[in-house]
């Protein structure tokens, strides 16, 4: 069931008759629509009419024709105006350009643009690593997408998908100090992206992939990490990974169980499925399950894809067959990241006993939230509404973070491992239970855990480089 929420904040400017229980009467009609009254402010007072703004937070655009619906039958009653408040928020775009020093004057001007700025070009020519620390390159990186898999909107293109990619910026400088651009690229040939992406790579210190569909994005990534000197990050896999390895990590000690040792099935073999999997062994599991729509994925069955058939030959050590619902039978931990409501309460029932489930479809998670808590001793979701979100800003901006400061030239599986251990241990012992496996999205502590551990790891493997 949907309920209403900040991200379909409305204000609506109603017309209502000078009465003493119009105000009132207003309110309640919101309320009898579903609709959750945040504010109501009066914006002019006529000698027979009320001009008020009644802010409420709605389900969605149907929901809101219901609000307004409800309004309008009021007696003397009129809506003269819908406000979207999360539209209103993107006007003009979410994020800037600003000034680092001031330029007033025309010593500014001399030292910040010429001639002296061609001083640093020659310093920078003879030693292209001054770049680093000379230019935006330090601190800066490209958000890329090709707009083909956008949030679960799918190929919706690369204008479409720029609100994505400016919000993406907005919590890099949030929640990292990173300075991020968005890059929405008009073509989704492979070769094409990746020659455009190797081109552009002088100006930043890191790359992002975003939203771009499976499985060309694996490829992507996969050659530009070959072919440039700067990291290149695709967070629908490897942020979604690294989060829930933390988020598992905390789970697995509220129930007690070892990661060696549990049954694990996942719901969704494409970018982040692939991803998690890996990370998951890396991180000792054994006994691991993908299933897609066919079902099962094992040994027992040759996928046409390169990337599903390393996972049909490296996971399922037992051969189990079947459903999704076949294979849940006797699991510890359900991971999803596939589609909404594949499993109902009787589902999760079959599992073991002090059950796991991260149900992170969004909007809509595999299994309803609290039908799983009936019988999972953890559930999480990747949504705001329920505890335990599961948040790719967790790692990301902590990630590029501790890159940018480290210099690091690439990135690989057991940095991104260090990151899932540093966001895992952000909950302390006295803090962890069952509703409190992952720290808050506002959780001060989580960047620098993040930086820091990803500093560390990169300090060492370069010092091990130049022993070698």
């Amino acid at each position: 069931m949907a309920f209403p929420s900040p991200s379909y904040t409305v204000t609506l400017r109603v017309q209502l008759p000078v009465h003493r229980r119009s105000a009132q009467r207003l309110v309640e009609a919101v309320a009898d629509a579903g609709a959750l009254v945040t504010g109501i402010d009066t914006v002019e007072s006529l000698e027979e009419s009320l001009i008020v703004d009644v802010t409420c937070d709605c389900v969605n655009g149907a929901h809101v024709r219901e609000v307004r619906h409800s309004i309008e039958m009021l007696v003397d009653t009129a809506v003269l105006k819908v406000s979207d408040a999360t539209l209103q928020a993107h006007l003009g775009g979410k994020i800037s350009v600003q000034l680092k020093n001031p330029l007033r004057t025309r010593q500014d001007l001399a030292r910040v643009y010429t001639p002296g700025v061609a001083r640093v070009c020659t310093a920078i020519a003879e030693n292209p690593q001054e770049a680093r620390r000379l230019t935006i390159k330090k601190n800066t990186v490209a958000v890329v997408t090709d707009g083909t898999a956008v949030l679960g909107l799918g190929d919706i293109g690369p204008e479409a998908a720029l609100p994505v990619m400016e919000g993406k910026a907005a919590l890099f400088k949030r929640f990292g100090n990173v300075d991020a651009w968005p890059v929405c690229l008009d073509t989704t040939d492979t070769e094409e992206i990746i020659s455009i992406v190797r081109a552009i790579a002088p100006v930043y210190g890191g790359i992002n992939l975003e939203d771009i569909s499976a499985p060309r994005c694996f490829e992507i990534e996969e050659r530009l990490r070959e072919e440039l000197n700067i990291p290149v990050f695709h967070d629908d896999q490897h942020g979604t990974a690294v989060v829930t390895l933390a988020a598992l990590i905390n789970a697995l000690k509220v129930v007690g169980k070892n990661i060696e040792d549990v049954r694990i099935v996942v719901s969704g073999v494409g970018a982040a499925g692939s991803a998690i999997i890996r990370l998951l062994m890396l991180h000792g599991a054994r006994d691991i399950i993908g299933c897609g729509r066919a079902g099962a994925l094992g040994p027992f069955r040759e996928e046409a894809n390169p990337h599903r058939n390393w996972l049909a030959q490296h996971t399922n050590p037992r051969g189990v067959e079947g459903s999704l619902k076949d294979v849940l039978v006797g699991a510890d931990v359900f991971i999803g990241v596939s589609t909404g409501n594949l499993l109902t309460r009787d589902d999760i029932a079959t599992m073991a006993d002090d059950a796991i489930v991260f149900a992170m479809a969004n909007p809509t998670p595999e299994v309803d939230p609290p039908a799983a808590g009936e019988h999972a001793a953890v559930v999480a979701t990747g949504r705001s509404d329920y505890p335990n979100q599961i948040n790719n800003v967790l790692v990301f901006p902590g990630l590029f973070r501790g890159m940018l400061d480290a210099q690091a030239s690439r990135i690989d599986d057991e940095m991104l491992h260090a990151a899932a251990v540093a966001v895992a241990n952000v909950v302390t012992d006295e803090e962890r239970n069952s509703n409190y496996i992952i720290p808050g999205v506002f959780d001060e502590r989580v960047q620098s855990a993040v930086s820091k551990a990803v500093v560390e790891y990169a300090t060492a493997q370069e010092a091990a480089s130049q022993d070698e």
